[in-house]
């Protein structure tokens, strides 16, 4: 006969979405590794009925930050692995999973701190203004909480084998096309775009086999890295295109996703 606290803890629990997130970020790639990396990368989080009432909320204006805790619904898998690659090893050692923050998890769940900057909530609606997330579009989210500086800010922590902030090693420049394509943006689109650009760029998204001198997976083992290989994403209803050239990025041009 099972203790009563086994029992307990055996017990499977399901969860409701409390919202879902509309982020400029509208696939995986590019997105930065840690929320706050890019400030200027904006996400709305609406929350759903019967959450969506403004005493749900009320008093979270005060608060300029939260915590969201979220489901990574675009990196569930059935089995799960003890070991992950974290990028900031190179991508070439493991760790324990629960010594990573990588999204191949047991329960695929997230938690990230993001700035709050408005709430909006008016007919039916209730809206979350969000910046430096670091979530994908879509984004079902489980709950927020407020953060708490004198609780949930740590200065003499020690952070592992990721104890510093990522160094945002290339430059960022820009083609004449994607100059222009980009004032244009701004004059009636995203705010802080040619920013958020920089940012996410600046961090060098690229798999860490192309970071590293040698390619480590099997398929492109012993092949030197390839210079000006050029790769895109999409960003807000763009796909931004750049290309790499000695630890130089130049960004391409904005192409309209509805294109190509």
């Amino acid at each position: 006969m099972k203790g009563s606290g086994e029992s307990k803890a055996s017990i499977l629990f399901e969860f409701n979405p409390i919202g879902v997130v509309h982020s400029c970020f509208k696939e995986k790639f590019g997105i930065p590794r840690q929320p706050g990396l890019a400030s200027e990368a904006r996400a709305t989080l609406e929350l759903k009925t019967p959450f969506n009432r403004c005493e749900a909320v009320a008093g979270l204006e005060g608060f300029s930050h939260i915590w969201v805790i979220f489901v990574f619904h675009e990196a569930m898998r059935e089995q799960w692995r003890p070991t992950v690659r974290p990028p900031r090893l190179g991508g070439n050692q493991r760790v324990g999973v629960f010594a990573s923050r990588s999204p191949f998890r047991p329960n695929p769940v997230g938690l990230s701190v993001v700035k709050l900057e408005k709430i909006e909530c008016d007919g039916g609606r209730c809206l979350l203004y969000l910046r430096g997330a670091d979530l994908l579009d879509g984004t079902p989210v489980l709950d927020i909480k407020p953060y708490l500086p004198y609780a949930d800010a740590l200065p003499q922590a020690d952070g592992g084998y990721a104890e510093d902030t990522p160094l945002q090693v290339m430059s960022v420049t820009f083609s004449e096309l994607a100059d222009a394509q980009c004032k244009e943006c701004e004059q009636n689109g995203p705010p802080g775009l040619r920013q958020l650009i920089k940012q996410v760029l600046s961090q060098d998204p690229r798999p860490a086999y192309y970071v590293n001198k040698k390619y480590v997976n099997t398929k492109h083992a012993n092949e030197e890295r390839t210079e000006k290989q050029e790769f895109g994403m999409r960003l807000y209803d763009f796909d931004l295109r750049w290309k790499v050239e000695a630890g130089q990025v130049t960004v391409l041009e904005l192409r309209p996703a509805s294109e190509g």
